[in-house]
């Protein structure tokens, strides 16, 4: 089955185009991203398998031009994989929010929709684009079934007293007040995938996976379900991240705004854009920028790194206490996969439970590999995630599942 993967934000597309043969039997057929859309000059960056990258500047007003973009480029003469359009089955596309409306994927129709419309008060900055992608998608390609699959989909196995938070109940029954978590598609893959790599079975387990990156979450994943997950009401909770402050003493927010004189969405903006590692260090979001301040010596580049670290000691150490035991630890994403020296920090402080650490393979593992000893008591893994892997799968199950 021939499905397009869409992932939309509020102003690029970014997609695959993938043929499934099976669970674990694909080709990536093409990929890309459709960039600066309602600016002056947008971009988009093609890259078809086997084929020379091709990149286009022009004018892209909305997402109904970028998706047709991104279709003719598939069928292009030169550059294209596909003979036509009518060589799409299905569409998958990737939503941030659903709530607790959805504890799985699911096939686009109009009651969808409205739901994540509802879900758009949570994830303001996200499923407004989500359903943009969509309409654009309902209107170029009308007869070709979609499916919407929830980053917070993986999280709704949470128990009630993990999920729940200390306001007044009211505030949970009237706006659906509680923790929801997110990058669940992340942590579904590489959770099972780390296990693969460590012999482990899903199912009798006890995994804590760190998708490590702008955005950063830690989960806690017991017999192949999530139990626990650092983010919260929305992705603001958990560990500093890049320019997210993380947890923080809820009263900083009016004092905050009382002393500065910000509005609430000043200060949303604040929390979200402007703090992390960013505020932190004055200067940068972006860890390269960060490595190379802190080996020139800079105290608040070095200060950033030891905050982030601690703060995932702290998760980890907490979810190893809440299952009462770990047999693996998985690292993902652009830091996890990418910082060798982020994994060391982290887990030599695990030595005391057993955790033995390959120092060699650490330094040279950027991609699916076990980066303990034989002898550790907690395997450790690199894994790469494949959102986009977990949302072809899920939309080609419903599909043949709706055509039976």
């Amino acid at each position: 089955m021939i499905i397009l993967v869409i992932n939309c934000g509020s102003s690029s597309i970014k997609y695959q185009l993938l043929d499934m043969k099976n669970d674990d039997v694909y080709d990536l057929l093409a990929k890309g991203i459709v960039e600066k859309i309602g600016l002056e000059l947008g971009m988009h960056t093609y890259r078809p398998s086997g084929k020379e990258k091709v990149v286009k500047e022009l004018p892209i007003p909305d997402h109904k031009v970028g998706m047709q973009l991104v279709l003719d480029e598939l069928v292009n003469p030169v550059s294209g994989v596909l003979k036509s359009f009518d060589d799409i089955e299905a569409v998958g596309h990737r939503i941030v929010q659903g709530a607790d409306f959805f504890s799985g994927s699911a096939i686009v129709n109009e009651d969808v929709m409205e739901k994540i419309r509802i879900c758009c008060d949570f994830a303001p900055l996200h499923n407004p684009a989500h359903i943009l992608g969509i309409r654009a998608m309902q209107q170029v390609l009308p007869s070709v079934p979609q499916v919407v699959v929830f980053d917070t989909a993986f999280h709704q196995t949470m128990p009630q007293y993990n999920y729940m938070y200390g306001l007044p109940y009211k505030y949970y029954k009237d706006y659906h007040i509680r923790k929801y978590g997110a990058h669940g598609t992340s942590h579904q893959f590489v959770a099972r995938r780390g296990a693969q790599l460590a012999g482990l079975d899903i199912e009798d387990s006890k995994i804590i996976t760190c998708h490590l990156g702008n955005g950063s979450s830690i989960t806690a994943v017991q017999d192949g379900k999530c139990l626990d997950t650092s983010m919260g009401f929305t992705p603001l909770a958990g560990p500093i991240m890049g320019t997210r402050c993380g947890n923080i003493d809820p009263n900083i927010v009016p004092y905050v705004m009382k002393k500065e004189g910000l509005s609430p969405d000043q200060m949303t903006e604040l929390m979200n854009k402007k703090s992390g590692f960013l505020g932190l260090s004055g200067f940068s979001s972006d860890v390269r920028d960060l490595n190379a301040k802190a080996e020139d010596g800079d105290a608040r580049a070095k200060l950033v790194f030891k905050v982030f670290t601690h703060e995932i000691i702290k998760i980890i150490g907490s979810y190893i206490a809440e299952m009462s035991g770990v047999d693996l630890i998985v690292f993902t994403a652009g830091i996890g996969e990418n910082n060798a020296r982020l994994r060391r920090r982290v887990c030599e402080n695990f030595a005391f439970l057993g955790l033995a650490f390959d120092y060699e393979t650490n330094a040279a593992a950027h991609s699916d590999a076990i980066i303990s000893l034989p002898e550790s008591k907690i395997k450790v893994a690199v894994v790469n995630t494949n959102e986009e892997l977990v949302i072809a799968r899920d939309t080609m199950h419903l599909v043949q599942e709706s055509e039976e």
